[in-house]
């Protein structure tokens, strides 16, 4: 057992030990602020303050940040550090704070601190320091934390660690379930002489067959997701845009019809299936609630999983929202507007509400690439798109993380537009998941 000493144990400090301890340990690291019970215990210790006390303990120097109350903008300055960055450096055993930068990035505490949202109203990308200096692209804290173990074990040859294995979790989000299917005639009808009236007459010609029962949908991909995922032995999570009122953004089949909840019921047997909160659940909390009761009710079951749709979310509002609508876990942490990860974390992790200073009921779940940021945002090819997934893919085998992407099924159905995008995703799977599941 791993004994740390701090002069000052807050909320903070214990929320980051907690997570690192659960990421190296099998059990938990246990806390003191008595310095005399800390120097009498005959295990390994860890002294986290700003002054060393003997020679057989492991020193971190501490950094003002998990003392602090309140939010305010820190002087951080970046440095480079067996060929990666970090930050808020110090004198002792470790080279930097490395739990005070590690809770600065996945609190998100430059999320609170004053910002110029993108055009769709989210924090943009290109303020966090991440993407500045250089490193959105990699899982950081996730290397740190392997160079962190590595130096514990040399002062300690017999702390004992926990070897966690790469696990990937499958992802999708339904925001449009059929292109022509259960639409209704009235959405059909204007589709079909709008198709006419800009000459294309394959497109018009498609709807019909698909009507008539001639063709598939082209957005219906549901049993070759099927067929796939039982190959490559994985379990997939879907995420269902259950808006009652098509606006915007928010363009799904109707929650009332039964094409959108036979899918729903079929999935939820054998998937995992959460709530897409529509856009328009931003603006109006009531939505929210009938959204997440219209999942419940063809599910029969209580909705606990959550993504938001185009990842609109702010802190700590969103989530707040989400817990008192009890969601217990949210798959958002991550950009709508570029791939890579946004808490610098290639592992789960329980939220902490920094306006309130505590530690939530929350569990989220990273994800670092999506189609959709590929395809609008990075005008990616789909051989582009491969390299840029086996690249996480590697990162995060390496430091044995968790690696969670986000597909749409308009990608992987028959759309011309993306004609190759069905056939990458296959291949990542059965090429290199299929060899770790």
């Amino acid at each position: 057992m791993l004994l740390l000493y701090s002069p000052h144990i807050t909320a903070r400090l214990r929320y980051i030990v907690e997570f690192i301890g659960r990421e190296l340990f099998d059990e938990p690291i246990t806390l003191t602020s008595d310095k005399e019970g800390y120097t009498l215990h005959p295990g390994p210790r860890l002294n986290y303050s700003d002054k060393d006390i003997d020679e057989i303990e492991f020193f971190l120097r501490s950094t003002p940040l998990l003392y602090q109350a309140g939010i305010h903008e820190q002087n951080i300055e970046c440095f480079e550090l067996n060929f990666h960055k970090a930050f808020f450096p110090t004198e002792g055993d470790f080279p930097f704070d490395i739990f005070a930068a590690s809770f600065y990035l996945i609190s998100r505490y430059e999320e609170y601190l004053p910002a110029d949202p993108d055009a769709y109203g989210r924090y943009d990308h290109a303020q966090s320091l991440a993407f500045r200096e250089g490193f959105l692209d990699i899982p950081l804290v996730n290397v740190w934390l392997q160079q962190f173990k590595g130096a514990l074990g040399k002062k300690f040859p017999t702390l004992v660690f926990r070897y966690p294995s790469f696990k990937f979790i499958p992802t999708y989000d339904i925001d449009v379930a059929y292109s022509y299917l259960h639409k209704g005639w009235k959405r059909n009808l204007g589709g079909f002489l709008r198709s006419l009236s800009k000459g294309r007459w394959a497109e018009a010609t498609e709807r019909v067959n698909v009507l008539r029962g001639r063709q598939r949908d082209p957005y219906d991909a549901y049993e070759w997701l099927d067929s796939l995922h039982l190959y490559c032995r994985l379990r997939a999570y879907y995420f269902f845009l259950a808006a009652g009122r098509q606006k915007g953004v928010d363009r799904n089949i109707s929650p009332e019809g039964k094409g959108l909840q036979e899918l729903v019921r079929y999935h939820s047997f054998g998937c995992r299936v959460g709530i897409h909160p529509s856009w328009q659940t931003g603006d109006k909390e009531s939505l929210l609630k009938e959204e997440i009761e219209w999942m419940e009710y063809i599910t029969e079951t209580k909705v606990t999983r959550s993504r938001q749709h185009y990842i609109r979310m702010t802190l700590p509002g969103t989530y707040r929202l989400l817990i008192k609508h009890g969601i217990q876990q949210d798959f958002s942490m991550g950009y709508g507007s570029i791939n890579g990860f946004r808490a610098s974390v290639a592992s789960s992790f329980y939220w902490y509400d920094l306006q309130k200073e505590e530690k939530t009921s929350l569990r989220i779940f990273p994800f670092c690439f999506m189609d959709a940021n590929s395809f609008y945002e990075q005008h990616d090819s789909p051989a582009q798109a491969m390299q840029e997934l086996m690249h996480y893919y590697h990162l995060i085998r390496k430091v044995n993380g968790l690696m969670i992407t986000i597909w749409h099924n308009t990608f992987l159905g028959d759309d011309p537009q993306f004609a190759d995008w069905k056939n990458l995703y296959a291949l990542f799977l059965k090429e290199e998941v299929f060899w770790d599941a």
